[in-house]
């Protein structure tokens, strides 16, 4: 393969530089399905990096279904390349999973996560996501950052649910899904009050769970995301944003 590869600048993570780069060529068809890529060694000489640092981007394209590797023949592009797995990415030329996107997926998972949570939760679940909640109370007496603990409550709610896909699935989709809880936290969120209102709707989906009633903890769960999105001026579409119950915009409201 005749491709030429200029030195990268250096990042805080070379690693991170030279994976998106062979990306892009990837997707771009630059390097097609089925080539072999440069060497290792030939690779640290183009991009000015080290092996190690080759190491590290290789490894992520093979995790991430880029690359295939065969035995004493060097790393090939697969068919189909990258959808072997499900990702959300801020960079490259597959990023962009909009915000609007990323709170119809919550709308999804968190709410049907509750339902199931609501049929399936032992005493332990229940004693974790007081504990979670009782840390967003402190972060919100505290005008402090909640979002660990928000993040962490709804993952109690998804290993509740008993399918251990779902809390895996929210485990993985964990940072996007703080970095949409994050304005609640924020200093302007607690000025706002919405760190407020999601710690009261926290304790209602709580509650919801803890009583055993499925239908009402797939509402809560929805109406905590809708509103989160409200917060952020997001307006879903009609679809997604259906549920049993609407909230009423007054109630407890900012």
């Amino acid at each position: 393969m005749e491709t030429s590869l200029s030195a990268l600048a250096r990042p805080d993570r070379l690693s991170d530089s030279l994976y998106r780069e062979l990306e892009t060529r990837i997707h771009s068809g630059e390097i097609r399905p089925g080539e072999k890529l440069p060497s290792e060694k030939r690779l640290a000489l183009e991009f000015a990096v080290s092996r190690a640092v080759v190491r590290e981007a290789m490894s992520r394209l093979k995790a991430e279904g880029y690359v295939d590797s065969r035995q004493g023949a060097g790393a090939f592009v697969t068919q189909r390349p990258g959808t072997a797995i499900f990702r959300l990415s801020k960079n490259g030329p597959r990023a962009a999973a909009t915000l609007s996107e990323v709170f119809e997926l919550r709308l999804i998972v968190e709410g049907e996560a509750a339902a199931l949570a609501a049929l399936r939760r032992q005493a332990g679940d229940i004693a974790a996501m007081q504990r979670h909640i009782d840390n967003m109370e402190q972060a919100l007496h505290a005008g402090a950052d909640g979002t660990h603990a928000d993040d962490a409550f709804h993952r109690a709610v998804a290993e509740a649910s008993g399918n251990a896909l779902v809390g895996r699935f929210i485990e993985f989709l964990g940072e996007h899904l703080i970095d949409s809880r994050a304005p609640t936290w924020s200093s302007e969120g607690h000025a706002l009050g919405r760190a407020r209102v999601a710690s009261e709707e926290h304790r209602r989906l709580l509650a919801a769970i803890d009583a055993g009633d499925a239908a009402r903890a797939r509402v809560e769960a929805r109406e905590h995301v809708l509103r989160a999105a409200e917060h952020l001026g997001l307006r879903l579409a009609p679809a997604a944003a259906s549920t049993e119950t609407r909230f009423n915009t007054d109630k407890s409201g900012d």
